[in-house]
């Protein structure tokens, strides 16, 4: 099992910045994936960002490219995101997955994820 706590969100006003935090525990965070999703009500889980293992390989959805910054810390077992140019359409409760998966890709996919957080919900004002 791997327990996972997000925690950053909050209200930020467009073009502003957050960092949200991801602390993981229980099995070893460095042989997973880590992932981060976010969602709005009616809608599923949409993704956003993807580690690898090793922090090497990062992927982003194409609406977050180029402003959002996915890292990790095996060593704190944390992962990250930082989010600057925020726009009102990135408001949406955010978050974090492990995927079980050594290998060199991430994944892109929710139901690729073992474990999920509770969640942080960010809102950005126009």
């Amino acid at each position: 099992q791997v327990q996972l706590v997000e925690s950053g969100g909050g209200l930020v006003q467009a073009g502003g910045s957050l960092r949200l935090s991801c602390a993981a525990s229980g099995r070893t965070f460095s042989n997973y994936a880590m992932g981060w999703f976010r969602q709005v009500p009616g809608k599923g889980r949409e993704f956003v960002a993807a580690i690898n293992w090793s922090g090497s390989v990062p992927y982003y959805a194409d609406s977050v490219k180029g402003r959002f910054t996915i890292s990790r810390d095996n060593t704190k077992n944390t992962g990250y995101l930082q989010m600057n140019s925020l726009k009102p359409e990135d408001t949406a409760v955010y978050y974090c997955g492990a995927d079980h998966n050594y290998g060199t890709y991430p994944g892109t996919k929710a139901p690729l994820y073992d474990y999920w957080g509770q969640g942080t919900q960010v809102t950005v004002s126009s």
